[in-house]
């Protein structure tokens, strides 16, 4: 179980939790040697203090969760975040811009992240699969990888759906075997955590990565 705990981002995103909330989760983190924390840029800096020294990593969230921020406010918001100690940064794609067939823009967008993340960060792109259709899903994947992001990421967990392995599968498939694919939205248990490794995930977000290490 200790290997799993190794592939999972434990995360705290909801909008009320407090410094005692992400605090206990970094806790929880050393604990049980999760690969790190995912939690709002705001407590980046809350999060990078509590950790210091441990292996855990501090990840957070960018243009999180809609990704309809201007490119320049995200790229901002990265580098900040990068300052403030986040090691590793997840953005939202423009969907709206995905939607329309405008791919050029999706790309520049997820590109203006990896300028400003600069190598000093790990940089994962959010695809929210569950509104996007499969030729969708494999447009945005190919975005994120020609765009130099390290990692494509199924879901925000704040939309309509989370991750389905058949996504993770297609993600996986469009990327090849260099670039990380993680999962996260909805994945509780070990058995749903084991289906999206199957699938082809690197990396799972979720809230629940205690009950995931322990096989319930």
């Amino acid at each position: 179980m200790n290997q799993l705990a190794k592939m999972i981002d434990h995360t705290l995103l909801k909008p009320e939790a407090s410094e005692s909330d992400i605090l206990k989760l970094c806790e929880e983190a050393k604990t049980h040697e999760f690969f790190s924390v995912c939690v709002n840029p705001y407590w980046v800096k809350t999060a990078s203090k509590a950790l210091a020294g441990s292996p855990v990593k501090v990840c957070t969230v960018i243009g999180f969760p809609l990704g309809a921020n201007a490119s320049a406010t995200k790229a901002f918001e990265t580098n900040l975040a990068i300052e403030e100690g986040a090691e590793e940064v997840d953005m939202v794609i423009n969907i709206g811009e995905l939607k329309a067939g405008h791919l050029d823009a999706v790309e520049a967008d997820i590109a203006a992240v990896v300028k400003a993340a600069n190598k000093r960060a790990l940089v994962k792109v959010i695809l929210e699969t569950c509104l996007l259709t499969e030729e969708e899903i494999v447009q945005a994947s190919q975005c994120a990888k020609n765009a130099g992001a390290e990692y494509v990421k199924t879901s925000t967990g704040f939309s309509t759906g989370g991750a389905t392995a058949e996504a993770v599968r297609i993600m996986r498939e469009t990327v090849g075997p260099q670039m990380g694919v993680k999962a996260s939205g909805g994945i509780r248990d070990y058995a749903s955590a084991k289906e999206m490794i199957d699938a082809g995930a690197t990396r799972i977000g979720a809230s629940s990565g205690i009950k995931i290490i322990k096989g319930e």
